[in-house]
């Protein structure tokens, strides 16, 4: 189910880049617009102070220019006594021969102080200070009117230079004076952007000459808020230094001037004039604004080809999480053979296809498992129905077999002792194989508990497997089986435990007794050497019913025979071979089972390690059993061609000489024959005496034939 605050990725994807561009864009911008702007107001204030430096050499340079013009024209100049047409016709051409940039050109006689000719009407431009210096000029500064005073105002509020120089009549003396009135400075426009900037005077005494506000002209610093940026600028222009610092002349508008020092063309005296090259900061500042156009037409640019670009990359990489997300919703309706999407163009979703793919075939496999554990789980559950239906079986037939003979004997309706005994035996028979029931039941619970011991010692297991074949030959006599014994002629020395190795043996040759009717039953052991190991099998091998090679991995399983007809018509609880292998691996032992099919036999092979023989225990010396007489089929031979024969049924010996034969009726005794080198020997037995045969690579057979 969807969350109403959950989005998309593909809206994750575009949100978070423009999230992550466009700040960092912003800020990139911010830097590169404070870095821009202090690099061009650096460049400002560098070329503010280039210009104040020119304007103060273009001011001493006007200067002296007007003197030396001044000079040369006083000097060469004679004015004739005459009419005022002719002086002024004179200054006519005086105007001429002077620069354009003086205003006014007034010619004055000295003694009545009288104007006698003028180019700028009949008031005085200066007052002359007598006497003039025969050889100089005379050079005063006119400051503009102040704010309120009547009168003609000059617009440009600059300061006025008056220059005066004698000039002589015809007689040669000196009764006039010539003087010229001009602007300190030419005030001109500067186009936006212009890093020129305004002109500002400012003697060393602090009055202000020039300045582009008209009421600071002719006043003193000292008058003026920033009166100690303006002496601080002074303290360093008089020492030498060329530089520029920021100011304002008016509240809230910020400037930046350069500024240098040059001596006073005015007078001969040290002092000096302060010339400053002032404009605004936005004025130094003007080409930024067209950088931060250009940046925010950038800016926009690079915003929306971001979004293209989100909105480009955004289905790119979306889409494999996008079919990976639906493969992985309708997972459940894929067909089984139909592949995880793949082939992206991204490794690192490839990789993650890949991941899940593995994931799903893992998935699948674990579900199969479980089918499969499942199945068995259930099986195993029929399988232990099945055995409490066998045990019970087991344990309710010995048990009705054991209460009906002892009511009988108990009731006294035996005819005689002779069969009292025989129901008495028939349940104590009965008896012994309940108690070995129980005892298969008590073992596979302490398999399961983990509780089942050994406690191994050194043994022989060639005497071991003789008195098992022992105990088990009377159950081959009555099957009608042949027994083929190939055992080793020498003791077997291994480390187990004798009682729980004679118990699988039991139970193993005991399997193939039951599961077989017709043919034989093989015994035989076998020395294996393998990476400096030595060990010995036990092979058992029938020709009995065989396993379905499907079935055999279950036959080591508590609780399991091959199929449920089996149980019915072998009878038993399937434990046998389960507490076997459990046994045997105790022991340090392997067992395994081999079958070639149904009706093929079967071949099961326990391994054991060997012992050095030297750990076995020296046998104590016993009597001879005796010798056993039997017939040779061409003729008799002596018994001590077997040196061991030993009746199973009882501790007596059985002595018998050589010349007599061993008959018994036929229907209550059974014939060995012995293949012995080249002869064949038939020993005659009653059914309950079993015979150990105990013969180097020898057969013994049942029922007249012999195998080699």
């Amino acid at each position: 189910m969807t969350n109403s605050r959950q989005s998309s990725f593909r809206r994750i994807l575009v949100t978070r880049i423009l999230l992550l561009f466009v700040p960092v864009l912003l800020i990139g911008e911010i830097v590169a617009l404070n870095k821009a702007r202090s690099s061009i107001l650096g460049t400002a204030r560098q070329n503010l102070t280039e210009s104040a430096i020119s304007k103060g050499e273009r001011i001493g340079d006007a200067i002296a220019i007007l003197k030396a013009n001044l000079l040369s024209v006083s000097k060469t100049t004679v004015i004739p006594s005459g009419s005022p047409i002719q002086e002024q016709e004179i200054l006519t051409q005086l105007r001429q021969q002077l620069p354009a940039s003086i205003e006014c050109i007034q010619l004055t006689n000295l003694l009545n102080q009288k104007i006698i000719a003028s180019s700028c009407g009949d008031q005085a431009i200066g007052e002359l200070r007598l006497p003039l210096p025969s050889d100089g000029i005379d050079v005063k500064a006119i400051f503009p009117p102040n704010t309120g005073i009547t009168g003609k105002r000059n617009t440009q509020n600059q300061l006025r230079l008056v220059l005066s120089a004698p000039v002589s009549d015809s007689r040669r003396n000196l009764v006039y004076s010539l003087s010229i009135q001009s602007a300190l400075y030419q005030q001109t426009r500067n186009p936006p952007g212009s890093l020129t900037g305004a002109m500002v005077v400012i003697a060393e005494d602090g009055t202000i000459l020039a300045h582009p506000l008209t009421d600071w002209v002719g006043t003193n610093i000292n008058q003026h808020p920033n009166a100690s940026q303006l002496k601080s600028i002074i303290k360093n222009a008089i020492v030498g230094r060329n530089d520029s610092i920021n100011l304002s002349f008016t509240k809230g508008k910020e400037l930046v001037a350069g500024y240098t020092a040059i001596a006073n063309p005015l007078t001969q005296q040290q002092q000096k004039w302060i010339v400053l090259a002032v404009t605004s900061v936005d004025n130094a500042l003007f080409g930024l604004e067209e950088i931060k156009l250009i940046v925010i037409v950038l800016t926009v640019g690079l915003i929306g080809a971001s979004l293209l670009a989100s909105l480009y990359l955004a289905p790119y990489l979306a889409r494999p999480v996008e079919e990976l997300r639906d493969y992985a919703l309708n997972i459940h309706s894929h067909h089984a053979a139909q592949p995880v999407p793949h082939n992206f163009q991204i490794r690192e979703f490839n990789q993650l296809a890949q991941a899940l793919d593995q994931m799903v075939e893992r998935l699948k496999a674990g579900a199969e498992e479980l089918e499969i554990a499942w199945k068995e789980a259930k099986t195993a559950n029929q399988i232990k129905s099945q055995f409490l239906a066998t045990t019970s079986h087991e344990l309710r037939n010995p048990l009705n077999i054991i209460i009906n003979c002892i009511r009988l004997v108990e009731d006294g309706l035996c005819d005689s002792r002779e069969e009292e005994m025989d129901f008495l035996k028939r349940a104590d028979e009965t008896t012994i194989h309940l108690l070995g029931i129980i005892n298969d039941l008590l073992d596979i619970s302490k398999i399961e508990a983990g509780k089942l011991s050994v406690v191994c010692t050194p043994i022989d297991l060639r005497q071991i497997l003789l008195e098992v074949i022992n105990l088990q030959s009377v159950n081959v006599q009555q099957k009608g089986l042949q027994l083929k014994c190939e055992l080793d002629p020498k003791p077997i020395p291994i480390k187990a435990d004798a009682a729980k190795l004679k118990q699988v043996l039991i139970n193993v040759i005991g399997n193939a007794t039951k599961f077989t009717d017709t043919g034989s039953i093989t015994i035989a052991t076998e020395i294996q050497y393998s990476t400096g190991k030595s060990q010995v099998v036990v092979i058992v091998k029938d020709t009995g019913i065989g396993i379905d090679p499907t079935q055999q991995h279950k036959l080591f399983r508590p609780f399991v025979m091959v199929n449920g007809t089996t149980t019915r018509q072998f009878e038993g609880t399937g434990l046998g071979l389960a507490i076997s292998r459990n046994l045997i691996e105790l022991m340090g032992g392997s067992i395994t089972l081999e079958s070639v099919g149904l009706h093929q036999g079967t071949t099961l092979k326990i391994t054991l390690p060997l012992i050095d023989i030297s750990l076995l225990p020296v046998p104590n010396k016993e009597g001879n059993v005796g010798d056993l007489g039997f017939s040779s089929r061409n003729e008799e031979a002596k018994a001590s061609y077997y040196p061991s024969l030993q009746e199973s049924g009882g501790s007596s010996s059985l002595g018998i000489n050589k010349s007599v034969k061993a008959e018994v009726e036929k229907e209550k005794s059974l014939k060995f024959q012995v293949l012995l080198g080249n002869e064949t020997y038939e020993i005659s037995l009653s059914p309950q005496q079993t015979i150990l045969v105990s013969l180097p690579k020898r057969g013994v057979c049942v029922n007249g034939t012999s195998e080699r």
